[in-house]
């Protein structure tokens, strides 16, 4: 019984090895990406920022598009953007050996459907996502984007605001999954990706209802990773997505210490769209943009909480939030001079 263990113990340790192999070669040869043509993307919170960018990629992949909002104008602009990148792809193509250059190729029909849903209510989510079903069909791909940030002190924020940043950033992945995972599991056919953030690895001062909710989100995803494997559904994947401060607007007036800041500014939106895109079409299992967020990550991990501090105050991590708190605070100031005239 010993030499058992000790011998599947040393299989283990093969396939640890053999697992650093794989993931050392793919930085070295680049995977191959699979297609998503005609597979239907599910993104929730696709009226701006990233989820908006997300669904111009997959419209130029050939995917078919439900855009999930709580804002029906700003959904219905990404839907327009959509259907002008199906508008490009359908144009003719110019081919050699054709007759003025050009052969009419097969058009591609526009398909993207929009829903105004607020997925910070339960049921909600699982109303909208029957009527995806009904007129759409079974999701393929489900893009758990949607987000929000209260931007106050804790002491200073409503419960209310706290709940809705608990319920948007990480209830909602639950729902929004319970909804269309079961349909997965019984083809053993999809891909799941969790769009996280830095924040949910390592935290900072001032933002503790959106640090808990990405910490959350991120333990979802994984524990559902774990669950999937333990079921041996291995057509069904995984992508989890942790970018470190993205110029979306979303957390505008943050700032680290002036001079690491050109070493660290904030990412591109675009550069963190293709970058995810990247591995979710590899089918890759976590993405941080950039690079040194792993190397965070893993510091944390080793390190006393003291040295962590220190670091913090030599990037100047620990108080980057507070500027943009304290344009919120003086953003509701001015909006509450304003109705008070």
């Amino acid at each position: 019984m010993r030499m058992m263990i000790i011998a599947e113990f040393l299989l283990v340790i093969l396939k640890v090895l053999w697992a650093f192999v794989t993931a050392g070669a793919k930085w070295i040869v680049r995977p191959k990406e699979k297609s998503v043509a005609g597979q239907v993307c599910l993104i929730t919170g696709a009226g701006s920022g990233l989820g908006r960018l997300f669904a111009k990629e997959f419209a130029r992949r050939r995917a078919v598009l439900v855009l999930w909002d709580i804002n029906s104008q700003s959904n219905e602009e990404t839907a327009e953007m959509v259907r002008e990148i199906y508008r490009e792809l359908d144009s003719p193509m110019p081919k050699d050996g054709t007759v003025g250059g050009v052969e009419e190729v097969p058009p591609f029909q526009p398909q993207v459907y929009t829903y105004v849903c607020d997925v910070g209510k339960r049921e909600n989510v699982y109303m909208t996502a029957e009527k995806v079903r009904r007129e759409v069909g079974e999701v393929d791909i489900l893009i758990n984007n949607a987000g929000v940030v209260s931007g106050h002190h804790l002491l200073e924020c409503p419960d209310e605001l706290i709940e809705r940043t608990l319920v948007v950033n990480c209830h909602a992945h639950f729902w929004t999954t319970k909804a269309f995972l079961p349909k997965m599991l019984e083809l053993n056919h999809g891909h799941i990706v969790t769009v996280a953030s830095s924040l949910g690895l390592f935290s900072t001062a001032g933002v503790e209802d959106y640090c808990a909710s990405k910490f959350g989100a991120i333990g979802f995803h994984e524990s559902l990773s774990h669950e999937l494997k333990v079921s041996e559904k291995d057509g069904i994947h995984m992508t989890l997505v942790c970018p470190y401060l993205v110029d979306t607007g979303m957390f505008k007036g943050c700032r680290i210490r002036k001079e690491i800041e050109p070493f660290l500014p904030p990412l591109k939106p675009e550069f963190c769209v293709t970058q995810s895109m990247r591995a979710i079409l590899t089918d890759q299992h976590m993405i941080c943009t950039p690079r040194i967020v792993y190397m965070v990550n893993f510091m944390k991990s080793i390190l006393p909480f003291e040295a962590i501090v220190c670091m913090y105050r030599f990037l100047g991590a620990d108080k980057c939030m507070y500027p943009f708190l304290a344009q919120r605070k003086e953003a509701m100031n001015n909006n509450e001079d304003k109705n008070g005239i």
